[in-house]
């Protein structure tokens, strides 16, 4: 240690980003009169995104606080549903979260991804300039000054991403009404309008279809139906039971 100490506690929500701290969750840390709270809380692992409350012998403070030796720090998790105030609540997914961008948008949550890799300083610019959440398992891109907000994904699970996200947000859900390729809203479109992209099959057996206003890709209620239908339903009871 390189100076006065201070008493760290981090809730148990976030014991995963602490491994010194396991598994009474407590750490010790040394200040230097320069470094902020929060610089410090990120230095011994755990992204701000995460942070919720911050105690300094019992009385909250911002990150910004200059801590002195021998204070007591109470580290909380971010309260749910967690507020993003500033602009609509808008996502924006690293490319390692193609399953859970699509399922999002499946919902009707305005979800920006992009299937190849942009680089950490670009997705944190992206989400600076579109206002967007970034969402992300990395934690070193979720320390990023440039970020306008973001949060941690804890599952590796697309269900369980999923689940995270709706329970973490609570956006408003408008199931079917975005492109899950590209993003797009859709409209209600006839089959002569999207017959070019239709089988001889789907042009006999389908009458009703949408079509994405940005990408004109194609929909209708084909094999996989079911199945995205048990996806909309679980999401749309969550929400209601919440």
């Amino acid at each position: 240690m390189n100076g006065p100490e201070i008493h760290v506690e981090f809730a148990p929500e976030l014991h995963l980003f602490v491994p010194r701290a396991r598994p009474t969750g407590a750490a010790r840390a040394a200040t230097d009169g320069v470094s902020t709270l929060g610089h410090l809380v990120e230095s011994l692992g755990v992204p701000l995104t995460e942070v919720g409350a911050l105690l300094v012998d019992g009385r909250e403070v911002p990150p910004g606080h200059i801590p002195a030796g021998g204070e007591s720090v109470r580290v909380r998790p971010v309260q749910h549903p967690q507020q993003v105030p500033g602009a609509p609540l808008r996502f924006l997914l690293d490319v390692h979260l193609g399953t859970l961008a699509r399922r999002l948008r499946l919902l009707g949550v305005d979800t920006a991804y992009e299937s190849t890799d942009l680089g950490d300083p670009a997705l944190a610019a992206l989400s600076a300039a579109e206002k967007r959440v970034l969402l992300s398992r990395d934690r070193g891109l979720l320390r990023r000054r440039e970020l306008w907000a973001g949060a941690y994904v804890y599952s590796t699970r697309p269900e369980e991403q999923l689940q995270e996200v709706l329970e973490r947000f609570r956006p408003v859900l408008s199931p079917w009404t975005r492109c899950t390729a590209c993003n797009g809203l859709l409209r209600t479109a006839t089959k002569e309008e999207v017959a070019e992209q239709l089988k001889g099959g789907t042009q006999r057996s389908y009458d009703v279809f949408a079509q994405c206003t940005s990408c004109g890709r194609a929909y209708w209620r084909g094999a996989h139906h079911e199945q995205l239908e048990a996806i909309v339903e679980r999401a749309v009871s969550g929400t209601r039971d919440a």
